[in-house]
């Protein structure tokens, strides 16, 4: 295999603003800090991967701009490959604008820009077969949906994982059928558990297992984690922190949590290498500023 893992969703610039609150309608709020970095949830999973020393690479569409350039130049120097990313001769590159409160909360609102144009035939199969675990996260829109479903059903042999987020989950488990069927492992979080299965952890996780999911890894944030393979189940505490900013790190659990199957790695120390991931993220603004190399990661005492 030429990649451990390689990512396929969304490729996002993120703009951050630290902000005194988060304003709801007719409400104003003030602007303390702002930083601009590389994005998408999938990205992040990949680039904190490839820290870790994993072959990662990636499958995607930017477009001929500075957000773009921008996009490909920090992957390349995460020595995450870049092979499978399509890039438009027109439009704009996605562009994420978050709100981080004092608290480390966040809102968040997308503009896909060319991700949403990204069809099956622009993805390179012969590329995407060169993977252990192909890890899926969430368009806007409906066309590269398809493209992943489709992609899935070409890659019969190779493991997939997805991180369905909250646009995944309001599409509802009928529609997200074929891809958690045919899942190695499922990220939701609690609130995703609930539009997907209308359960609470627990009980919805055994209903994503029933679904054909072969592992299910739930983020529950402060409360830490849930993972279940139908036959043990177990839940493992956070690594305690000051959160500076949530924004994510539901990304870097994934990055931990597949660094310990692709090292081949029991269930419960995955977990364990999704939190400690989780937590360092949410210590610094952005999604990867805070991502651990593999020598801090080493320090861990149940790390070789």
């Amino acid at each position: 295999m030429k990649f451990d893992v390689l990512g396929f969703g969304a490729l996002n610039v993120d703009r951050l603003y630290k902000v005194s609150r988060i304003a709801r309608e007719d409400e104003e709020s003030f602007v303390l800090d702002f930083q601009e970095a590389p994005g998408g949830s999938a990205a992040n999973t990949v680039a904190g991967l490839a820290k870790l020393g994993l072959k990662t690479g990636y499958i995607g569409k930017v477009a001929n701009d500075q957000e773009g350039k921008r996009l490909i130049k920090d992957f390349k120097r995460e020595k995450v490959d870049t092979g499978g990313i399509t890039i438009a001769s027109a439009g704009r590159s996605g562009v994420a604008t978050g709100y981080v409160d004092l608290n480390g909360q966040r809102a968040l609102y997308v503009d896909p820009g060319v991700n949403d144009n990204l069809g099956f035939n622009e993805i390179d199969l012969e590329y995407a077969r060169q993977t252990e675990i192909l890890h899926l996260t969430s368009f806007v829109g409906e066309k590269p949906f398809k493209a992943q479903r489709k992609l899935v059903e070409e890659l019969p042999k190779i493991k997939m994982s997805l991180d369905p987020g909250e646009i995944y989950a309001r599409k509802g488990l009928s529609t997200l059928e074929a891809l958690i069927e045919r899942s190695f492992v499922v990220f939701p979080n609690a609130s995703e558990v609930r539009m997907l299965t209308g359960k609470e952890p627990k009980e919805g996780s055994e209903i994503l297992i029933d679904e054909g999911a072969g592992i299910v890894a739930v983020k529950l944030g402060e409360r830490g984690c849930y993972v279940t393979n139908g036959e043990a189940s177990f839940q493992v505490e956070p690594y305690r922190t000051r959160v500076v900013d949530t924004t994510g790190a539901g990304d870097a659990f994934c990055a931990g949590f597949l660094y310990g199957l692709v090292t081949r790695k029991d269930l419960h120390t995955c977990a364990k290498l999704g939190n400690f991931m989780a937590s360092r993220c949410i210590q610094r603004i952005g999604a990867r500023a805070g991502l651990p190399n593999l020598s801090e990661l080493r320090r861990l005492e149940f790390l070789p």
